[in-house]
């Protein structure tokens, strides 16, 4: 059965509710009831019989500076009691409001007069006693079991923080214009080292080290990795500004401007045909038997030229279908049209219009992407054909054409005319010239990343191994083991289930939790990699090999090495239970059927985000560099990719098939036979490099003895980087030069006190009465 067309917009985030709901256990829910009673018992005293939503701004803000006072107090229950009745305001006093939109708006409006009132600073200090809170730690250390009790007052301040950071974060059309420019100031002093001195994406990565290395088990890791992932999208930029800054560090550079919008292109692509199950490849086989029996008729050309058009992947000979004998899985090429089968057996009649003309107009013709091509490949196709017809070389030259034939020159200008220049290749050159010239420290680079850069130089290793370890503890793949991350501390109750129906409930909020936690990770990490790259190769290359040498490679590969479709078709949520849904709607009552049934939904937004997520960050580890191709070979990565293509889907398709392309050469004559529909559908959707030989499998970077040379080279380049930018304690010889004379000349200069006195004897011994030979200038050394 053919899977269908998935109708998935790839984005930054899911929508606004779907993003909010998805920070609240479903275990969490009588706590919404709770933060309502605590928010009405202090009111009820401060405006009697009257509510919320009927206060003016300024009784408003009265009331919420009451509330920013009595956040100081000693008593710790206090203390919780008020941080409940922020939460119960930014959570848009709900049982105020009739519909779900009313409770969004108030929702919106309480957040930006909680931030204009400084109630985010006051929690940040709050929680960073939490944070160092020694008692609660080793209490929960000690503790065989961790529940959701233990990690309350955390939970309460994080989902505060994360509703103001995620609706602030949020633009609307109906924005007012304060609400803009409070936005703008809490974006700069989320991305400021204003607190202790580092970022607030800092504190929330110590948290993140602090959970794995078993030091705070009761942590509530799924709010700080949503908290973490929010604070960067919105601090750095999501895909949409990513892509506006390289346009304009590209202008900055004078390159020449992107050949396409990588986003409107793979937004544009519709998805390949999907596998055949091992049922279909049967009756395939079958329906070829029966076909080689009978003659088979003439069909008109213009009718094939058509269906040809509709889908290149479905009609190639039947003998390409032979599958390799290590893999059996078909990818997408164990499809066969009905179509194609009723033209074998009988004459087919008159065929009706494939499709009305005009959704044929919405797919152009051709390739979706301009062909590349680097300097290199340009060398080195210039040192192939001077070496074949002159006999010598010319280094790097890649203008002097002289005694090559006419042919090679017409190659030459074409590949010149697709000649791409990246933001990286300019900074690697940079780099090299800086080597030897040393500039001021960080010139170039963006502070915000830097901040991020130089303050975990040294460490860090320990947030992305601790990212590493959560991501392994909430695959799906993955098996429980005693010495293994416990991440269901705050989604376990303090009592657990006794009924069959609780029991389902829990299972579902488990799943779900796990969900949310893969989708955060994988998004924080993409982030990461695509910000360092722009901001700077090298601090890219840093975080990329802590993340190969921490095995990150096998374990995606192990997160998709499972049933995909099941995983992305996934049902663990309960609609009736989301926010804000469940506090605006009479409950209804909950049966095992309707927990079985689950959403009406196709696919599970949050899944195939992660999937594409992780394909992502995968490409971006594996993107020229042989020695890690080698390791998607090693670890036998073209059957459980060959999987992920069932998905209908255009975008996840694309990375895939990336991840084919780079590592066929290494895949011998046999499996490219064996999965020619797999080459095409390569050839039709990647990107193609003029004279990359992917196809063929003679390149000669293929060669597997300087895997090794690859990446130690890297590394040797990698740590001149951070000696020179990050190491304060640096060699003088790798210092910075000022070259300026004003400057040399203009410091200033601490004398002895007696210098004054001394100053004119000083000048007469060492200046006057000491002969210059100025005819020595005008003699050779």
């Amino acid at each position: 059965m053919e899977s269908p067309n998935l109708e998935f917009e790839y984005g930054d985030t899911d929508t606004l509710t779907a993003e909010l709901s998805e920070l609240y256990s479903y275990t969490e829910e009588p706590e919404f009831a709770l933060n309502r009673d605590y928010f009405e018992e202090d009111f009820r005293t401060h405006a009697r019989g009257r509510r919320w939503i009927e206060l003016t701004v300024e009784e408003q803000r009265a009331y919420v500076m009451r509330l920013l006072d009595a956040l100081e107090v000693t008593d710790r229950d206090k203390r919780l009691k008020v941080a409940r009745a922020i939460l119960y305001l930014a959570q848009g006093v709900f049982d105020e409001c009739d519909t779900e939109v009313d409770v969004l708006h108030w929702s919106r409006h309480n957040v930006f007069l909680l931030y204009d009132m400084g109630i985010f600073t006051a929690l940040l200090e709050l929680l960073s006693m939490e944070i160092d809170n020694n008692q609660a730690c080793s209490s929960a250390v000690r503790k065989p079991a961790i529940s959701l009790a233990d990690s309350t007052e955390l939970r309460v301040l994080l989902s505060i923080m994360y509703l103001m950071v995620e609706t602030i974060r949020v633009q609307t059309e109906d924005d007012r214009p304060e609400w803009r420019t409070a936005r703008e100031a809490f974006k700069n002093e989320l991305g400021s080292p204003l607190y202790n001195g580092e970022p607030f994406a800092l504190l929330l990565f110590t948290m993140v080290t602090k959970f794995c290395s078993m030091n705070a088990p009761h942590f509530p890791m799924k709010k700080v990795l949503l908290l973490l992932w929010k604070t960067i999208l919105f601090t750095l930029g999501g895909f949409e500004e990513l892509q506006e800054m390289k346009v304009r560090g590209r202008e900055r550079l004078n390159l020449p401007p992107l050949p396409e919008d990588s986003i409107k292109v793979v937004r544009a692509m519709r998805a390949a045909s999907p596998p055949a199950s091992a049922m279909e490849l049967i009756e395939q086989q079958q329906q070829q038997k029966r076909g080689r029996r009978s003659r088979r008729p003439l069909v008109k050309q213009d009718s094939l030229d058509t269906y040809n058009e509709r889908d290149p992947f479905k009609n190639d000979d039947a003998r390409d279908e032979e599958e390799d004998p290590e893999d059996t899985d078909s990818g997408i090429e164990g499809e066969v049209d009905p179509m194609d089968r009723d033209v074998i057996i009988q004459p087919p009649p008159p065929p009706p219009p494939l499709r009305p003309p005009t959704e044929r107009v919405n797919f152009p013709k051709g390739l979706p992407w301009a062909p590349k091509v680097r300097e290199k490949d340009i060398e080195h196709f210039l040192e192939t054909s001077r070496n074949k017809f002159i006999g010598f070389t010319l280094g790097n030259d890649i203008e002097t054409l002289v005694g090559l034939p006419r042919p090679i020159h017409e190659s030459v200008k074409t590949l010149k005319q697709h000649k791409y220049v990246s933001i990286a290749e300019v900074q690697i050159k940079r780099e090299d010239e800086l080597q030897q010239c040393p500039p001021p420290l960080n010139q170039g680079i963006r502070p915000s990343c830097t901040s991020y850069m130089s303050k975990h130089n040294r460490s860090q290793t320990g947030p992305l191994i601790a990212l590493l370890k959560l991501l392994l503890a909430a695959a799906p793949t993955s098996k429980a083991k005693t010495d293994s991350i416990n991440i269901l501390a705050d989604v376990l109750p303090e009592e657990m289930p006794i009924t069959v129906l609780q029991s389902m409930k829990l299972g579902i909020d488990v799943n779900r939790h796990k969900e949310i936690i893969v989708k955060a990770i994988s998004a924080l990490l993409l982030l990461l990699l695509k910000h360092y790259k722009l901001n700077h190769i090298y601090q890219f290359e840093i975080v990329s090999q802590h993340l190969v040498f921490a095995n990150c490679i096998p374990l995606i590969l192990k997160f998709f090495n499972q049933n995909i479709m099941s995983y992305i078709s996934a049902k663990n949520s309960i609609c009736v239970l989301d926010f804000p849904h469940c506090v605006v709607h009479e409950m209804p009552e909950l049966t095992a059927e309707s927990l079985e049934a689950g959403d009406s939904n196709q696919f599970c937004w949050r899944n195939l985000f992660s999937c594409i997520n992780l394909l992502r960050i995968l490409n971006k580890l594996t993107k020229w560099k042989h020695s890690r191709t080698m390791m998607l070979v090693v670890f036998k990565s073209a059957p459980i990719l060959k999987r992920a293509l069932k998905v209908k889907q255009a975008m996840m398709q694309l990375y895939v098939l990336k991840l084919l392309k780079i590592q066929t050469k290494y895949l011998g004559r046999q499996w490219r036979k064996s999965n020619m529909k797999t080459m095409s559908a390569i050839y039709q959707k990647v990107r193609h490099r003029l004279n990359d030989d992917w196809a063929y499998g003679n390149d000669i970077d293929a060669r597997p003895w300087d895997f090794q040379a690859e990446e130690c080279a890297l590394r040797e380049s990698i740590e001149k980087f951070n000696s020179r930018r990050y190491d304060r304690s640096r060699n003088g010889e790798f210092a910075p030069v000022d070259n300026c004379l004003q400057s040399v000349l203009g410091q200033r200069v601490d004398l002895p006190e007696d210098f004054h006195y001394s100053y004119e004897m000083w000048l007469e011994r060492e200046v006057f009465s000491q002969p210059i030979q100025w005819e020595g200038l005008l003699q050779n050394p």
